[in-house]
């Protein structure tokens, strides 16, 4: 029943994208962007209810009180496309530091670029973070939120985390507090697999760090608020809907060796 109801979510998904893409197009040039981002947040949200309805599938985002107002960077975990969809309806005018392959894919990387999304080479070196920069304090000049990564890719449940540096030269530079994202959505929304497991899936934003730290003290704190969270997250997932022993106790195997000795 869950590979059915899969089958038929992706079927939907993927056709309710097509179709917005396709018949938008032609009208999306001549509105406003507050016309547009109303249009790209119903699509996030008609995918979600898509996800609920057909596969089983609840989403459930919390610690909005930790979101400041006015120019703020998310950094979030990334286990799955979930974790776009979810974001996107949350935030006001988002920018998202996305691969460059994604701008060449018909319609949705024109799509990306109209509405301001920051592309990275990741194949070069040179150049390409104070190009990133440079796009992101244009886009906070503008009012945006800018939404990164800090791994650079979709990362499995209970794998080790690698931060990259991408996300502190956006903290240093823009100079502007870095509100963290902890989830669980690779439980339910596994890559490159076409499963779609019932359940209730979360995320939660985590208190935000306040500009000025060191690149070490940063990242570590960066890193340890979210993957904490994320892997309490996971073992509620292990007693709540049955998913993610593994992960978990891959997570626990990790901090018994990292934890030294007394």
């Amino acid at each position: 029943m869950t590979f059915l109801r899969s089958l038929a979510f992706n079927v939907l998904f993927y056709l309710n994208l097509a179709l917005r893409l396709i018949v938008l197009a032609p009208i999306f040039v001549f509105v406003s962007e507050a016309r547009g981002w109303r249009i790209v947040k119903a699509w996030a949200r008609s995918s979600l209810w898509l996800l609920d309805k057909v596969a089983g599938t609840r989403s459930l985002l919390t610690g909005q009180e930790h979101l400041p107002a006015g120019g703020v960077i998310v950094a979030a975990k990334h286990q799955s496309y979930w974790d776009v969809l979810v974001l996107v309806p949350e935030l006001d005018r988002p920018t998202f530091i996305l691969k460059k392959e994604l701008m060449a894919v018909p319609l949705f990387g024109w799509f990306a670029r109209h509405m301001g999304m920051i592309p990275i080479d990741r194949s070069k070196r040179a150049g390409v973070l104070q190009a990133m920069t440079g796009a992101a304090h244009r886009a906070v000049e503008e009012g945006r939120q800018i939404v990164i990564f800090p791994e650079g890719t979709r990362t499995e449940p209970g794998a080790e985390a690698t931060y990259r540096q991408g996300v502190f030269r956006l903290y240093e530079a823009l100079n502007l507090p870095v509100v963290p994202v902890a989830l669980n959505s690779g439980l339910y929304w596994p890559r490159r697999s076409l499963l779609r497991r019932p359940g209730t899936v979360r995320a939660e934003f985590l208190p935000a760090i306040a500009p000025g730290l060191g690149r070490a003290e940063f990242l570590d704190a960066l890193r340890n608020a979210i993957e904490s969270r994320t892997a309490e997250l996971v073992a509620e997932a292990v007693v709540r809907d049955g998913y993610g022993e593994e992960a978990a106790k891959r997570t626990a195997a990790r901090r018994r060796v990292d934890t030294p000795a007394a």
